[in-house]
């Protein structure tokens, strides 16, 4: 279990030191122990304000983090058990509504229990109101951070946390939209902590409390960097080579283990990258990559295939963070390499057509510019779904065809041994691509 910090010791550990200016919270009236009439609600509440300093469940205010100005909205879990009610919607409301006033990143630090029982109905309905809130600065253009505290169940879980744009979460946090008082009492724990949401695809990144400060300044740094309307630059090729002299020459460079691969063109091309994981249905694909970074000090989103076949999951994170970038407004570089897309049993249960469906649709009506460069297999519509439509570029040592030449090959009923012959018929070498317009040219490497 994480230490569980006061609000605003929440706040003072993430931001810079004297920073923080509290937003005024919105007056409310309210009879006598509250909307129902509950026996005691005044006195208990009375008590969480003596016990902690706080009027209510939440904190919020603006701060810099790492010299960038942001909302921060912070649960103090000893009022109530860090409880939604009525006024913490009015506090939420307010705050959302600042961020939108003033252009700002919104950050919730999040610890609750949940909704307030002793406010009934009219508490759970605040879980609407936050999320009313919430699509107004989704569709304002404005970025939503979340860092899952210890607990972050029930309806601050699914509005504040899991409908944030970045979520981050301290380890061993409990995690869950079930509390651990109402959860089946054979249930798998694992399921229900920071590490186990992560593991499903529903946390970007588990961070130590010691990084959290650092982790937060760099995506606060990253949104509020400079984009362009422009296509961003393709990376240079890492691997000095000829373009091949034959289709099958192209099919054995990409497939040589010893060739560079998307973490090193990642590593060369920016000078901060920041890591998103999951796809928010419950799967993760190491062989996909994605998130935001920082080329040349301007704002870049990346999805960029590892070389291994892409799951369902993969699919879904890229389109996740393509929508996301076309959201803020940032362009995007798609690094394309897999023999293609996951065929397996479980990926057809996974719904590999919808997830390969769902990223072509994601490249298709991106408002903002997206540059595409073919690192290694270009194997089919697996790898198509990642390639952006006319800004698609290649290496030396790719290949893009329409099916592998083996499985071509069979198809045509050919023996094995005219798989090399299907590869020139096929016309896939990264020469052919820029002859058939597929490609707009070939990378070299940046020294040349």
């Amino acid at each position: 279990m994480t230490t569980r910090l006061s609000a605003r010791a929440a706040i003072a550990s993430v931001t810079d030191a004297g920073s923080f200016a509290e937003l005024p919270a919105p007056r409310r009236e309210s009879p006598a122990d509250g909307p129902l009439a509950w026996a005691g609600y005044d006195a208990s509440r009375a008590r969480a304000a003596e016990r902690t300093g706080e009027q209510e469940s939440v904190v919020t205010g603006t701060a810099r983090l790492g010299g960038h100005e942001a909302v921060l909205v912070s649960f103090e879990f000893g009022f109530l058990g860090g409880s939604l009610g009525q006024r913490t919607g009015d506090r939420l409301e307010a705050a959302y509504a600042h961020a939108r006033a003033h252009r700002l990143p919104l950050v919730s630090l999040i610890a609750t229990g949940g909704s307030r029982m002793q406010e009934g109905m009219l508490a759970l309905t605040q879980l609407q109101r936050v999320a009313r809130q919430s699509v107004l600065t989704r569709a304002a253009g404005l970025a939503q951070l979340a860092v899952l505290r210890d607990p972050t169940t029930g309806g601050g879980w699914a509005t504040l946390g899991a409908g944030a744009d970045v979520v981050l979460a301290l380890p061993g946090a409990q995690v869950g939209f079930a509390g651990s008082r109402v959860r089946p009492a054979d249930a798998d724990p694992a399921a229900y902590c920071a590490e186990g949401q992560y593991a499903a695809g529903h946390v970007d990144a588990v961070v130590p409390a010691a990084h959290l400060p650092g982790t937060l300044a760099n995506w606060l740094r990253v949104l509020a960097a400079p984009r362009s309307g422009e296509p961003v630059e393709p990376p240079a090729a890492l691997a000095d080579v000829r373009p091949p002299a034959t289709g099958w020459d192209a099919v054995r460079q990409a497939r040589d283990p010893g060739r560079p691969r998307a973490e090193a063109y990642l590593d060369a091309y920016f000078e901060l990258r920041l890591h998103l994981s999951g796809d928010r249905a419950g799967g993760t694909d190491p062989g996909m990559l994605c998130g935001f970074g920082l080329r040349e000090g301007r704002a870049v989103a990346y999805a960029a295939q590892c070389g291994t076949a892409t799951r369902p999951a993969g699919y879904r994170t890229a389109a996740r963070v393509v929508r996301l970038a076309d959201r803020l407004g940032i362009p995007v570089l798609t690094l394309v390499d897999t023999p293609g897309a996951a065929n397996d049993a479980a990926a057809e249960h996974a719904g590999a057509g919808a997830a390969i469906a769902d990223t072509f649709a994601a490249l298709a009506a991106a408002t903002v510019p997206v540059t595409t460069l073919l690192i290694g297999e270009g194997g089919s519509g697996g790898a198509l779904a990642l390639a952006a439509p006319g800004n698609t570029w290649v290496t030396p040592d790719s290949y893009f065809s329409v099916i592998a030449p083996e499985l071509a090959a069979a198809i045509l009923k050919r023996p094995e041994s005219a798989a090399p012959a299907t590869a020139d018929q096929l016309r896939i070498r990264p020469q052919d691509l820029v002859a058939l317009g597929v490609a707009r040219g070939i990378v070299g490497p940046a020294n040349r």
